[in-house]
């Protein structure tokens, strides 16, 4: 190669060097390009039906999100806590009755293969019930030791409230101009490819809108099954458990399986039917979300396959941590575009068919 070339290839690879030191950077500024394209859904919806100029629509948008954040946060917050933290007090007690089932199921399974319960090897009561006391001890004290590390992480709480206002003042700003920063983003581009990636990039903003409409009905529906299904098992805390299924649907596979062990643990401490019957109702709940809500309410451009999600997650969760997961779906939906617009239909679909018979 020619002294260019390597030129050219060192500042390419100067600048991937750089762009992986600043990927923390960088995430944010897509959770703000995120939480910009929801408010300019909002917005957008708001100018459709009033027919008021953009800063006005923005405004109003605001203060209608803080007013229902606002009036969410003062009725739902209160009882929310309040059942979590006894949800949080009921996980041990639930962990020491599991434990205390399998040991049983083991002592009969052994009567079964040895026709009595083998003294070596089965405990007595009293040998589980200090077993299990121990086991506890050990639960309890980890816990603690736990909740002081969780005390020592509230450290960084300033940290975290400067990125959040960080965000929410980098996606204001996008949703308050967002033609200038298109026009931005489009400069990167080619020439020739400017007209044809100003299409991309609003199939882009379309899409990303759509989901996030889709995602928004989808939670509400799981969180009101599960609030439904709940009472009628008669099991305890609610409100906490379905607001938890409606805030973890958002992340795909990983939310739902999340979601269904706090409800069932509180079942499990009135019979282990329940939680049996907790179970079959989550996944009955996310059958019919995979297959009968999301379908209807996404558009077929959006249709994800699961191992595709999966793997974006974990991708994304390994490069940018937590903020990963929580954003890794809204890139993959753009990157779906992305690829199906310009690998496959602008250069993969016209591909010259003289170089293949080459």
């Amino acid at each position: 190669m020619k002294f260019g070339h390597w030129l050219g290839l060192l500042a390419i690879s100067t600048s991937l060097l750089l762009l992986w030191s600043l990927r923390d950077v960088l995430i944010l500024a897509m959770a703000a390009i995120v939480l910009a394209m929801a408010l300019c859904t909002l917005v957008g919806s708001v100018r459709s039906r009033i027919g008021c100029s953009r800063p006005l629509a923005l405004l109003i948008s605001l203060v209608c999100s803080a007013l229902v954040l606002g009036i969410g946060l003062t009725v739902l917050v209160p009882p929310f806590a309040e059942q979590f933290s006894q949800l949080l007090v009921k996980l041990p007690d639930a962990g020491r009755l599991l434990t205390q089932m399998l040991h049983q199921a083991l002592d009969r399974l052994s009567a079964m293969v040895y026709g009595r319960a083998d003294p070596g090897l089965s405990l007595s009561q009293q040998d589980w019930g200090q077993a299990l006391s121990g086991r506890s001890d050990a639960i309890l004290s980890n816990l603690g030791s736990g909740a002081t590390r969780l005390l020592n992480l509230a450290g960084s709480l300033g940290t975290a409230m400067v990125q959040l206002l960080f965000v929410f003042a980098v996606a204001l700003m996008i949703s308050a101009q967002p033609q200038a920063y298109r026009g931005v983003a489009i400069l990167l581009v080619p020439s020739f490819y400017r007209r044809r990636g100003l299409q991309v990039l609003e199939l882009c903003g379309e899409a990303l809108s759509s989901w996030m409409v889709g995602v928004l009905i989808s939670s509400c529906c799981v969180g009101v099954l599960a609030a439904i299904g709940l009472s009628l098992l008669g099991v305890k805390l609610v409100a906490a458990n379905a607001l938890l299924a409606a805030l973890l649907n958002i992340i795909p596979n990983i939310g739902p399986t999340l979601s269904t062990v706090f409800p069932m643990a509180v079942a499990l401490l009135d019979s282990p039917w329940k939680a049996l019957a907790v179970l079959v109702l989550y996944v009955a709940i996310q059958l019919l979300e995979s297959y009968v809500i999301t379908p209807s309410v996404m558009h077929a451009q959006l249709a994800l396959l699961p191992g595709l999600t999966l793997l974006a997650q974990l991708v994304f969760t390994l490069l940018f941590g937590p903020l990963g997961l929580l954003i890794a779906l809204p890139l993959t939906v753009c990157l779906q575009v992305i690829v199906r617009e310009v690998l496959i239909r602008d250069i993969l679909d016209v591909w010259p068919s003289g170089l293949s018979r080459r």
